[in-house]
């Protein structure tokens, strides 16, 4: 797209974006995550946090930080190849291998800065990478900064990919296939057994992105990718976050020891940025540790979760196919969707719009999400809300927020 007036468009732009119901608000937290929030000075019963597991203010994880603080400081100071890794990081790096079942496992700053990294680091002009066209932004934005041949594959469809790798079966260069494990819009899990079991047959590595999963799903929470059926010539790369299920920050890629010791060589991503504090690695390891060990946190996300599809289902939302955390509610329309979520607030309930483009044309939607903190009258009270709000809220909402 040209910019013909060169930057002094960017106020009508922002105009239009405001005139389509399309302006991103931030919202101004007081107090810390957690099942309520206070904004504006009002307590809302949260239902858009990715902090699973309720572990994002858990006073054993926030005093693991304090320590931390008090041994290691408040900033690493330099990158981890200059003077900024510590025995903390190296500890945590650890006990994540041994979470999911890897040889080795490397700490990033973010998501974004791990999924970029890791697909940038791997491939190059003449390279293959294909990925689900509902993948998180930063898997695609790793896989086009990479110069490979870019190819979408249809949601989920493993016979689109297949049709696409056949294609480029002559080729001698690498070819990478990418999916989110549990799709942060939908909440649906990608076909990993058909995924894997394609990328065998055309020689494809697989990465899978399991931000949304890990802490959730699997035996001890260790997500999608069960180290217990999948090895590493599965699932060669997986990338995990830390800061949504474990309640911290920052991610990590777990594989071979020939991968991390690449990307330690390669990846930008990881080479020309700070590392995270080492105070945030020992908050990050208290956690693993309850997440691993307090097994009703999972079992009350399922128990909310069936009990929230239950109830939704007599509503008129079209629900989608989750069984995890993030339960979309598809209205379509970007304006009633903020109507929607400005009528909920009003009802003293936190839930986004989310609108395109972070999701399609035409699906605009409530993501709600469920904690491990939530309550059985917190799930009964959003679906009363729901009911009302989907009869009374008009399609414009100045004040809603998304």
């Amino acid at each position: 797209m040209r910019h013909e007036e060169g930057f002094d468009d960017l106020t009508r732009r922002l105009d239009a974006l405001r005139r389509a119901d399309m302006y991103r608000v931030r919202r101004t937290l007081e107090g810390p995550q957690g099942r309520e929030v206070v904004v504006d000075g009002r307590a809302l019963l949260n239902f858009c946090s990715n902090d699973y597991l309720g572990l994002a203010a858990d006073p054993r994880v926030a005093e693991a930080f304090r320590a931390g603080v008090a041994q290691w400081g408040t900033g690493s100071g330099a990158s981890h190849l200059v003077c900024g890794h510590t025995r903390a990081h190296e500890e945590l790096e650890a006990v994540l291998a041994d979470f999911v079942g890897r040889p080795r496992a490397l700490l990033y700053g973010s998501g974004y800065a791990a999924n970029m990294g890791v697909v940038n680091a791997l491939l190059s002009v003449g390279d293959f990478v294909f990925e689900d066209r509902l993948n998180h932004a930063s898997l695609l934005d790793g896989g086009w900064i990479s110069r490979a041949r870019f190819a979408w594959f249809e949601h989920r469809d493993t016979e689109d990919l297949a049709r696409q790798l056949e294609a480029a079966a002559g080729a001698t260069t690498r070819k990478l296939i990418v999916s989110d494990g549990t799709f942060s819009m939908d909440g649906d899990r990608c076909r990993l057994d058909d995924l894997v079991a394609t990328g065998r047959r055309y020689g494809a590595w697989t990465l899978i992105d399991d931000a949304h999963g890990m802490g959730v799903h699997g035996p001890d929470g260790v997500g999608v990718v069960d180290p217990a059926r999948y090895t590493t010539t599965d699932v060669a790369v997986l990338v995990g976050t830390l800061g949504k299920a474990f309640g911290t920050g920052g991610a990590f890629v777990a594989g071979e020891e020939a991968l991390v010791e690449t990307l330690i060589q390669r990846s930008r991503n990881y080479i020309f940025t700070t590392a995270m504090p080492s105070a945030l690695a020992v908050a990050t390891l208290a956690s693993l540790e309850i997440a691993r060990a307090e097994e009703w946190r999972r079992e009350r996300l399922a128990d909310l979760i069936a009990r929230f599809r239950a109830g939704a289902a007599s509503l008129e939302f079209s629900l989608m196919d989750s069984t995890s955390p993030i339960q979309p509610l598809v209205v379509g329309d970007p304006g009633r969707a903020m109507a929607l979520s400005a009528a909920l607030e009003r009802h003293g309930l936190l839930i986004g719009a989310i609108r395109p483009p972070t999701v399609a044309e035409g699906t605009a939607r409530l993501r709600i999400t469920l904690t491990a903190a939530h309550r059985t009258d917190d799930v009964d009270r959003l679906l009363e809300a729901l009911a009302v709000v989907s009869r009374d809220a008009t399609p414009k909402a100045a004040s809603a927020r998304g």
